[in-house]
């Protein structure tokens, strides 16, 4: 009796670990589920490539946030935003750095960017006060045109209908490579703009000149 029970116990572990006629398909579609960008883990049921630069890419699975107001739609208006404004602090901070501050801003006799602010702030407050409405207004409408968007259907996420080249007018493929290409270049440049904050901030050096003392130093 002992002999029959062992032996039947080994039978069936190994029946488990048998192939059946419908492995091969379950293995392929787990497979077919699994994220581009993290192989090691499957891919998030919303992320399916149908939004320019998803790789599925969710490793936090952020995307399946359903329940406290916020889904993916919000999650790419803000992803857009943030790029958009990065990019445009990137180049905002290299220019100044380059070709000087703007007029009506010549106190502002820092190399490093974060320093400046805090010339400006203490030499002209009300330009930053001016500055904190417009960015306020600004996160208004583009709040509003979200939300209208959201609720309606009719909006993409970061589609404020801004096309003077008219590029989704044309090729239809090109005009989705361009948006891939924004929302790379967006990311890279959030990255970047980070990079010159905080080393900014820790430096008190510009961009340029902590791109040339880490060469000078061999320590880039």
């Amino acid at each position: 009796m002992k002999f029959a029970a062992i032996a039947s116990l080994l039978i069936g572990s190994a029946s488990a670990f048998a192939p059946s006629a419908n492995s091969g398909r379950v293995s392929t579609a787990i497979a077919a589920e699994k994220s581009q960008a993290l192989p090691f883990m499957n891919r998030p049921a919303l992320l399916d490539g149908s939004m320019a630069g998803d790789v599925g890419f969710d490793p936090l699975g952020l995307s399946n946030i359903d329940d406290v107001g916020i889904d993916l739609y919000w999650l790419r208006e803000a992803e857009v935003k943030h790029a958009r404004v990065a990019m445009l602090a990137v180049v905002g901070i290299l220019q100044v750095e380059i070709f000087g501050p703007a007029p009506g801003c010549e106190m502002a006799t820092a190399k490093c960017q974060m320093d400046s602010f805090w010339q400006i702030w203490g030499a002209h407050p009300q330009y930053i006060a001016f500055a904190l409405i417009m960015i306020t207004i600004t996160e208004m409408i583009s709040g509003i045109a979200a939300t209208q968007g959201r609720e309606s259907g009719e909006r993409a996420p970061g589609d404020f209908g801004l096309d003077p080249l008219g590029y989704g007018k044309g090729d239809p493929e090109k005009f989705a490579r361009l948006q891939a290409q924004e929302i790379a270049n967006g990311r890279l440049a959030m990255w970047a703009a980070a990079g010159e904050i905080v080393q900014g901030c820790t430096t008190h050096q510009g961009a340029l000149e902590n791109l040339m003392t880490s060469l000078k130093d061999n320590s880039f």
